[in-house]
């Protein structure tokens, strides 16, 4: 942070001091805003649970043994310090050092937002970059609600209609209803006042207001992640005696929304030597993502996605593309997603597929001035189009 303090993560899990082929990689971040304290506290409660009941509770043992789960309780330290005098409502400890707020600091997938990266920021992104991260949930307060992604939007997205679809709309609908229905209260959607109510405890980000830089959006696109933001108390910063009930009300939802992970497919893809292939691209058909999925350096791929049956193609650039269809169970109780390899026989490891291309520059603009630029009745072919041009 800009006055040194460092950002602690702990990492708990079979394997924790490295990423172990198959076993996915899930994330908490709280306290970005550092007068929202409930998350830093649950947090912390969420560790001692788990290291406490590992090898004593046969779920959680079973968790951390398929699971790598990454726990930073507060990304933004130094507005938790500046934070002197307790308010329910606001202070100033919301921004870091510099008087910025993290959570609109990021690169924005729909508009050049001009952020000065801040160092916090930056630590998160490089995080994010080095890690194969599946799911993740960043954790508020202010509000009793999960809001989910997208938190900007355009006409691509559907944000005329006041709500900003993702490819994976379906996927993010059931975390949110995940974590909702699994807290004490957060399903019953009463809001903190009056004026605002969420059917089921969920809402999409943009339907209750329009965020730009959000760290929610940034790992979707650009991380390869699934996250959800949970804001978890009306009051940002509550009395002390208040902490012990906000980590009974949430134990439960914490637990069940890590298991989330575990859905969908995974594998790896290789080459005809069994060597992985780092960089292939890996979607569900019908689903591709404006910054493509890519494997990692172990030539593995995490797709989340609800039970059914979908078509994954795997691409490595340069070479003909390769259909599965696959029926997907729920395994989220086995702790594993469904195996789906691919073995690519015409390459061989003397062959690196070029990387393709992911600009740090707003991507769903090019979108828009596509689909504007022609008749109504083009607008979705043109979108197709373009949608396939990103892709490949």
């Amino acid at each position: 942070t800009l006055k040194g303090r460092d950002l602690w993560v702990l990492v708990l899990g079979r394997f924790p001091t490295h990423h172990k082929i198959g076993i996915p990689e899930f994330k908490y971040v709280a306290n970005m805003h550092g007068d929202e304290t409930v998350g830093r506290e649950i947090l912390l409660h969420l560790i001692d649970f788990l290291v406490t009941s590992y090898r004593r509770d046969p779920v959680i043992t079973q968790l951390l043994n398929n699971t790598r789960i990454h726990i930073m309780p507060t990304m933004n330290p130094d507005g938790f310090e500046a934070t002197k005098v307790p308010d329910c409502y606001y202070t100033r400890g919301r921004y870091n050092k510099n008087g910025e707020d993290l959570n609109r600091n990021f690169p924005d997938a729909f508009e050049n937002n001009n952020a000065s990266i801040q160092p916090e920021t930056q630590a998160v992104m490089n995080w994010i970059k080095n890690e194969t991260f599946v799911l993740s949930a960043n954790l508020h307060g202010g509000a009793l609600v999960a809001s989910y992604t997208f938190d900007n939007g355009n006409s691509v997205t559907g944000s005329s209609k006041g709500y900003s679809r993702s490819p994976d709309d379906d996927v993010f609908v059931h975390l949110a209803k995940t974590y909702s229905s699994n807290h004490a209260s957060m399903y019953k959607g009463t809001g903190c006042d009056n004026r605002q109510t969420f059917p089921e405890g969920i809402t999409n980000g943009y339907s209750w207001y329009q965020l730009e830089g959000g760290m929610q959006d940034y790992n979707y696109v650009w991380g390869q992640c699934f996250e959800i933001t949970l804001e978890l108390s009306c009051c940002k910063y509550p009395p002390a005696d208040q902490l012990e009930q906000f980590w009974r009300d949430n134990k439960v939802a914490l637990i069940e929304y890590i298991k989330q992970v575990h859905l969908g497919v995974k594998g790896q893809v290789t080459d005809k030597n069994g060597n992985p292939i780092p960089n292939a691209i890996v979607e569900a058909k019908g689903r591709p993502h404006i910054c493509p999925y890519r494997t990692n350096e172990q030539g593995e791929y995490f797709l989340l996605l609800l039970p059914g049956t979908y078509v994954i193609n795997a691409t490595v650039p340069g070479f003909k593309s390769m259909l599965k269809t696959v029926e997907i169970p729920d395994n989220t109780g086995n702790f594993s997603a469904l195996k789906q390899d691919f073995s690519f026989s015409e390459v061989s490891t003397s062959i690196r597929p070029r990387v393709p291309s992911c600009p740090k520059t707003p991507l769903y603009q090019e979108l828009t001035r596509a689909s504007a630029a022609v008749k109504p009745t083009l607008h979705v072919l043109v979108l197709m189009t373009a949608m396939l041009v990103i892709f490949k």
